[in-house]
């Protein structure tokens, strides 16, 4: 049996919008209408779809059905589209509403001219959240995203992946502070004390790379600073606060920044999973994501 359509698009509501009430105030009907439409999309799931937290949260059995809703919501609007449906009253076809995930490395350099693209034409609305690279196959998952630029070469079911290119990171600093810090008497027992710059407590980038050099000497827990934004990150390591791992493709032309050790480095295979449903919108911000990539200057190794 197929899940009624308005049940789906009112389930989708609720999950962006957060709460029931603000969900009932975008779909013009009571909170009580809407309660009443998940209960019986969950009757008929045979399971439990959400979570009353704030905001609202989906089950494992909600992920599924929210991806159902967005594709097919994603579908009737490119079929509207494609139809005319809409343009004898005067109003332009609707949009396609997109959801990609991209790393904030990755906006903050090679996928610019995405959002050049992406102003010249009038068939899709993108949302774009900036989410981690290493996790972005979650939001793809649960289908909160149709797109992702991921490290995760392996499709998340229905899904299929592209190599993107590799973005290459090189241990950096300024001259200021490796001439303090990094003056290269004893490289390994220095970078053991050095302060370092990390995006967030979930980067564990600079991390790994100590280990790899350092193993276990040096304090265990060093200086570490937290700055969350890939270009003020740059600027960061370029101000002394610590070392930290620049991609080159980010790398300023100014030379305030130094190479610390040639073999410091780390690469990020890049790929883009995006869902396998025909849509002219996911197909268009896909040739957008890959032209971006392979014009850029991310290593193309395979």
């Amino acid at each position: 049996m197929d899940f009624p359509a308005e049940q789906l698009q009112t389930f989708k509501v609720v999950i962006e919008a957060g709460t029931l009430e603000r969900a009932a105030r975008q779909l013009n009907i009571t909170a009580s209408a809407v309660s009443q439409r998940l209960k019986a999309l969950e009757k008929q799931a045979g399971s439990v779809l959400f979570i009353r937290s704030r905001p609202i949260r989906t089950t494992g059995s909600g992920d599924v059905l929210l991806r159902l809703a967005r594709e097919t919501h994603m579908l009737s609007a490119e079929a509207h589209r494609a139809l005319g449906l809409q343009t004898a009253t005067g109003v332009e076809p609707r949009r396609t509403d997109l959801s990609i995930a991209v790393n904030a490395d990755s906006l903050a350099s090679w996928f610019t001219p995405v959002l050049g693209g992406l102003a010249t034409q009038d068939l899709m609305v993108c949302e774009i959240l900036r989410h981690d690279e290493e996790h972005s196959t979650e939001l793809l998952r649960s289908g909160r995203v149709m797109g992702a630029v991921t490290t995760k070469d392996t499709p998340v079911q229905g899904c299929s992946a592209l190599y993107l290119g590799t973005m290459r990171y090189r241990a950096m600093a300024s001259r200021g502070f490796t001439d303090q810090w990094l003056p290269g008497v004893d490289p390994v027992a220095e970078l053991a004390e050095a302060p370092m710059v990390s995006f967030d407590r979930t980067d564990g980038l600079q991390r790994s790379i100590r280990w790899n050099i350092v193993g276990g000497a040096g304090p265990e827990k060093p200086t570490e600073y937290f700055v969350p934004d890939s270009r003020v990150y740059v600027a960061a390591v370029a101000a002394s606060m610590g070392w930290g791992m620049i991609p080159e493709i980010q790398e300023p032309d100014d030379g305030s920044l130094v190479c610390l050790n040639q073999a410091w480095t780390s690469d990020v295979n890049l790929y883009w999973q995006r869902w396998k449903v025909p849509s002219r919108a996911l197909d268009m911000l896909t040739a957008l994501v890959t032209d971006a990539a392979r014009s850029s200057r991310l290593h193309q190794e395979r």
